[in-house]
């Protein structure tokens, strides 16, 4: 029989799971000022492990991620998502030392943030380790210590079981009865005050109050766990205080004390303060950014609003920041001359581009090299100088770029020949791509954006069935299983040609055959007393 579409298929977020998505947006959104003098407060998270298992935790984040890799909204910039990575493998490594993740969730839960293109200020957990980063956030941030700041808090509420607290007691309370206030929270988040407050008004007032002081007491031990995890992997102490400044310097809030957990960021000078009493007598100071964040937070900048009226605004930065050279700070001239140079690849404007290159590149050897931390920054101009050679179809220029960093195997880089590949018209460079791609895959099955690169690049070399198969693969790491049964089959009816690669199709063969059995325990699991309808799944 069919198998039932809504359990392994794409599909517009259900109202349970969106619900829950949003109940573990942002602290930095929905949270209430902390105390700084609630330093020894116990773990909320202690008393929940009993009610929902870590399994189960990650098992209901697998599902909730099926939805968001199928979004629109997710996206995989090569260089920042490996700029994010970076950031949180430090604060996950400093959680793990101070105590907080335990033998039991280390091994669980995934530990991986991941990209929203949203131009808003935000970020979000989600059950089983995943952290959500909007764009609109790394493009606010002056330092890395500011970015994070706040994924140690989102991190915190993964350590603290606070998810899974959350969805033990909406279950206990009545899911449905706080569904309004879920509502007016996505709503608001979206940037939709009038459908907020609708959500609001259809909701119940008491389930809300009751769901929101709930709320209070995780963001407050997210704000002080967080910040110790910050200062363990060795960001600023005051990395915190500063973000929060600079987001109340954006939005210019206030705080009248009427549910303040409703508006999108209430930073009051409270929370600012308790955040610097948690730094000491050491007076403030902002921290010290460097040019790879002044980059990158540019090019996220760039990538938020991916329109041409914005990108013509962001283009123009560099007239800006020449009329001001004198004035302005080296890192903010720095900063704009990339997002100039990005702007106008997306543009098309590859002369200007070009032009706003040389002049990064100027501006980064006036800064002393101790201000480049391994030499970050000038790599990510290399990698902008190859995007720009793959948009003009200049595959030679854009490889010529690439072997100045020499032994670089990372991840952004890889990719990037791989998008080179495919505009050359010698088929050489796409084969030696291809087979690094393929034993980067080996090593790393779950990426989507690899897989998905490797079939296009065996497409490209006219390797159908292998270009098959790593489409399948692509489907499976994003979640969808039938989709990636879907593909396999049909590798499988190609490979009884004559001609047909006869390892590529036993490979096919058994990968069919694992997958369709990991759907039938899925569906045995799901459906202990049988699939509704009756039949055998195929």
């Amino acid at each position: 029989m069919p198998i039932p579409k809504r359990f392994f298929r794409r599909a517009p977020l259900r109202p349970l799971i969106q619900s829950l998505v949003v109940a573990t947006t942002l602290g930095l959104v929905l949270t209430a000022p902390p105390s700084a003098a609630q330093v020894n407060l116990p773990s909320l998270g202690d008393s929940v492990s009993q009610d929902l298992d870590v399994v189960s935790e990650r098992k209901f984040g697998d599902e909730i991620m099926a939805e968001v890799w199928a979004d629109p909204a997710y996206v995989d910039d090569p260089l920042l998502q490996e700029y994010v990575e970076g950031i949180f493998r430090r604060l996950v490594a400093s959680s793990r030392k101070l105590g907080n993740i335990t033998d039991e969730t280390v091994d669980h839960f995934a530990w991986q943030p991941f990209l929203v293109l949203d131009k808003s200020i935000n970020a979000f957990a989600l059950p089983g380790g995943f952290v959500g980063v909007h764009l609109g956030l790394i493009a606010m941030t002056g330092a890395d210590d500011e970015l994070a700041s706040v994924m140690g808090h989102e991190l915190s509420h993964v350590t603290q079981r606070h998810i899974a607290r959350r969805i033990v007691g909406d279950s206990r309370n009545g899911l449905l009865a706080t569904a309004g206030l879920i509502a007016a929270v996505l709503a608001a988040a979206r940037g939709s005050p009038d459908a907020a407050q609708a959500a609001i008004m259809t909701s119940q007032a008491a389930a809300q109050a009751a769901s929101l002081a709930f709320s209070r007491d995780m963001e407050r031990e997210a704000d002080r766990v967080g910040f110790q995890v910050m200062v363990g992997a060795g960001y600023s102490p005051s990395g915190m205080s500063s973000m929060f400044e600079r987001m109340e310097q954006a939005f210019n809030l206030s705080d009248s004390g009427d549910y303040p957990y409703l508006r999108t960021h209430p930073l009051t000078s409270e929370r600012i303060a308790d955040a610097r009493a948690r730094i000491g007598a050491a007076p403030f100071a902002r921290p010290t950014g460097t040019p790879e964040h002044a980059m990158l937070a540019a090019r996220a900048r760039v990538l938020m609003d991916p329109r041409a009226v914005p990108w013509r605004a962001l283009q123009d930065l560099d007239r800006g920041t020449r009329d001001q050279a004198g004035d302005a700070p080296l890192l903010d001239q720095l900063a704009a001359r990339y997002a100039s140079a990005l702007a106008s690849i997306k543009l098309r404007d590859f002369d200007r581009s070009a032009r706003a290159i040389d002049a990064a590149q100027t501006l980064l050897a006036q800064l002393p090299d101790s201000a480049d931390r391994g030499g970050r920054g000038a790599r990510d101009l290399v990698f902008l100088r190859a995007e720009l050679a793959e948009a003009r179809g200049d595959a030679a220029a854009g490889f010529a770029a690439l072997q100045t960093l020499g032994a670089d195997k990372s991840r952004p880089l890889l990719l990037e020949r791989a998008a080179l590949a495919l505009v050359d018209r010698d088929p050489a460079p796409a084969r030696a791509v291809a087979e690094d791609l393929q034993t980067f895959v080996a090593l790393h099955d779950k990426d989507i954006l690899a897989w998905a690169e490797l079939a296009r690049l065996w497409t490209r070399l006219g390797h159908t069935l292998r270009s098959v198969r790593a489409q399948a693969e692509s489907s499976l790491a994003a979640g969808d299983l039938n989709g990636a049964i879907d593909r396999m089959r049909s590798a499988l009816r190609m490979s009884s040609a004559r001609d047909a690669d006869q390892y590529e199709a036993a490979i096919i063969d058994a990968r069919l055959r694992t997958l369709t059995y990991e759907r039938r325990r899925l569906l045995k699991e799901r459906y202990p007393n049988g699939v509704p309808g009756g039949g055998e799944p195929q």
